[in-house]
């Protein structure tokens, strides 16, 4: 979930420092987009003939601007180091495992003698330090695992490259390394889902990355091809290493099963011994921290917390509702007949008579690449809907996915975990955009305050406006990758009307896209909203413009080359869960036996303001549009909803202490919202 960078050339290459310098500093900005929690650094020093370490809780651009690692590669790229080795390496953190406060969390890591940077989530990381008990865990980030497993496999007399390989044969979830070692004059690139990409000129310079994206913008920032001449270009694909001799200069690339199983012992050199770790301190604002929700509960304080959360169940429970589906009159613009059936009922078609999965793969084959290149781009959240379309895209249509995640800082380590299970499982390449979550969150903080101060149920969109840029860089992800095709999890059964109804906006029922919107209610959404800035200036604050820019990513942006799953297969949730849960082991949240949108930190909260001021929410519209198409009964989803609305603590409370707000103070607030029943 990280972005890993470096740069290393032959003795005596013959490249300016300046030049080394600054296509470093490239590569170090152009991996913040897979994270700003944290950043590091891994230079060797010359000087002292040890590797220095600096890392700290802040951005890699900061971290360049400290005056440590300024001096740290001055030395390195200075005139006496003219014929010597050059070698550095570095991070940009996401914060999965383990707070960024602790350096000790933070990468590069250090551990028997071995330096290591990954990118990924060890999801099983707790199983395999109980199942090698003669390891010692000295902190929380699931990398420190990686090491110790490289060195116990290099201490049975092991090659690099089985041990390597035997190490990350023994994760689940996704594992990209670049790692050196004080003790062997070595260094090894590995990965099991393809995240890592290469330029070697096949002389006396080698530069990797976690994506293409960012060595093209390296290649272009420093025109490359001039300065270091003709070079090959490559992906490192899934479950393949390559490992440089620091020596001669020469690497060795191979698939795993490529590698031999055999006992090959390394000649150990004593040099570079020292391990010189520099921390930089912390950072005083607001910055990211590890929140798992599964385990919110455990706290001392839960059970006062969880007892502010109300559900009038009783009161819900007698609302009138549509005699066919089970929207209540609180429902916006909703009208029943004389059989008490619903507008809503009368005006749908159904949409889950799927075409054939036949009629989809014609349509992409034109996309299909000869080479095993990669060929299609999904949008992939890690919730239930994207996690099967990727197992469809790869085992059923044989195409060679991306998987695509904008991470907006309401995306939760539980959906992290679950990307991180399917694309190690399936060998799949995860691009992240990781935004800058200190400033989304504060937008989203700063929106709710507002609303507090004057609640009103149409501008609750406002809070997670700031996802739609979802769309925005899937279309730049995949003209960055050369992908046309695209191929989503969208189904139509998540339309939400409601809403933009408590907005003012009537239902569109001809619409072609859940997502779609006429430009008659577009306009009429601005001037609700307007209206509402107006009127509670606390509105009018930084996030406008990101707001305004999410609103163009989703409804006024072109879509092209653009397909939806669910409109090729029936969308089925048994065969969908049965899967994901059977196959990669999907982890379910521990507050809700709902699978849907427990990766969004969002949900939670607006469903739980919908439901005590409205008696309803999404679940509810979710299973109405089941219970239309024949997929329940009305019974059915009628004892599915009061369940599934029932307030989940520990993802209100954890979304809440995300964005910086008091638990307490906003659920009394809420609590005194007057219903609409």
């Amino acid at each position: 979930m990280c972005g890993i960078f470096g740069v290393i050339t032959k003795e005596e290459a013959r490249y300016s420092n300046k030049f080394l310098k600054k296509s470093l500093k490239s590569l170090a900005k152009l991996s913040e987009t897979r994270g700003k929690d944290s950043s590091g650094l891994c230079s060797l020093n010359h000087k002292d003939n040890s590797f220095d370490i600096i890392k700290g809780p802040i951005p890699a651009n900061e971290l360049l601007k400290r005056s440590k690692v300024k001096y740290t590669l001055d030395n390195l790229f200075s005139k006496e180091n003219d014929d010597k080795i050059k070698l550095a390496f570095g991070h940009a953190r996401l914060v999965t495992n383990g707070t960024q406060l602790e350096d000790s969390n933070n990468q590069p890591v250090m551990k028997d003698d071995i330096i290591c940077i990954h990118n990924g989530i060890v999801v099983n990381v707790d199983d395999l330090w109980k199942e090698h008990p003669t390891l010692v865990r000295e902190n929380e980030i699931d990398t420190e695992i990686l090491p110790a497993l490289i060195r116990m496999e290099l201490n049975k007399g092991n090659s690099i490259e089985s041990s390597v390989k035997n190490s990350i044969d023994k994760v689940f979830g996704t594992a990209s390394i670049a790692t050196t070692f004080a003790d062997l004059e070595k260094f090894v690139l590995a990965t099991n889902n393809g995240s890592l990409y290469v330029i070697h000129n096949n002389k006396d310079i080698i530069y990797f990355a976690s994506e293409r994206a960012m060595l093209n913008g390296l290649i272009e920032k420093m025109s490359l091809k001039d300065t270091i001449g003709e070079f090959e270009f490559f992906q490192l694909r899934a479950k393949n290493l390559l490992v440089l001799d620091l020596k001669n200069f020469t690497f060795n690339k191979k698939s795993f099963s490529e590698i031999e199983e055999n006992k090959k012992s390394e000649e150990f050199s004593s040099t570079k011994k020292d391990l010189n770790f520099y921390s930089e301190e912390s950072r005083k604002k607001q910055i990211s921290t590890v929140l798992d929700l599964n385990e919110i509960h455990l706290s001392s304080e839960a059970v006062k917390d969880k007892d502010m959360l109300i559900y009038p169940f009783e009161k819900i429970k007698k609302l009138k509702r549509c005699k066919k589906c089970i929207l209540p009159e609180t429902f916006p613009y909703i009208e029943y007949d004389e059989k008490g059936e619903c507008n809503y009922c009368k005006n749908y078609k159904k949409k889950n008579q799927s075409r054939s999965l036949d009629e989809l793969k014609a349509l992409v084959e034109p996309y299909r690449s000869k080479d095993g290149s990669p060929d299609c781009l999904v949008p992939f959240s890690g919730g239930r809907d994207s996690m099967y379309v990727m197992h469809v895209i790869k085992k059923k249509l044989g195409l060679n996915p991306i998987a695509f995640t904008y991470d907006w800082g309401m995306v939760t380590d539980l959906a992290r975990r679950n990307i991180a299970r399917i694309c190690g499982e399936l060998g799949v390449e995860n691009i992240i955009v990781a935004a800058d979550m200190h400033w989304k969150r504060t937008n989203i903080r700063k929106n709710i305050k507002a609303w507090l101060k004057k609640p009103d149920l149409g501008m609750i969109p406002l809070f997670m406006a700031g996802d739609k840029f979802f769309f925005y860089y899937a279309d730049k992800v995949k003209k960055q990758t050369n992908i046309k095709l695209n191929i989503w999890g969208i189904n139509h059964l998540e339309n939400t009307d409601f809403k933009t109804g408590f907005g003012g906006l009537a239902p569109q029922f001809d619409k072609e896209k859940i997502y779609s919107l006429s430009v008659k209610n577009q306009l009429k959404l601005f001037g609700f909203v307007g209206k509402n800035l107006i009127q509670s200036p606390g509105y009018i604050n930084q996030s406008i413009l990101d707001s305004l820019g999410s609103f163009a990513s989703r409804y006024v942006a072109p879509k092209s080359d653009y397909y939806h799953l669910f409109d090729y297969m029936q969308w089925d949730e048994k065969t969908i869960e049965d899967t994901i849960i059977n196959e990669y082991k999907w982890e379910t949240s521990i507050d809700t036996k709902s699978t849907w949108r427990i990766g969004d930190g969002t949900a939670s909260f607006y469903n739980y303001v919908y439901t005590l001021v409205a008696g309803f929410s999404e679940n509810d519209t979710f299973r109405s549009n089941q219970i239309r198409e024949g997929m329940l009964t009305r019974e059915e989803g009628l004892a599915l909803v009061y369940d599934e609305n029932k307030p989940r603590y520990n993802s209100l409370k954890w979304y809440l202490e995300i964005i910086g707000l008091d638990f307490r103070d906003v659920i009394k607030t809420v609590n005194k919202m007057p219903q609409l029943y």
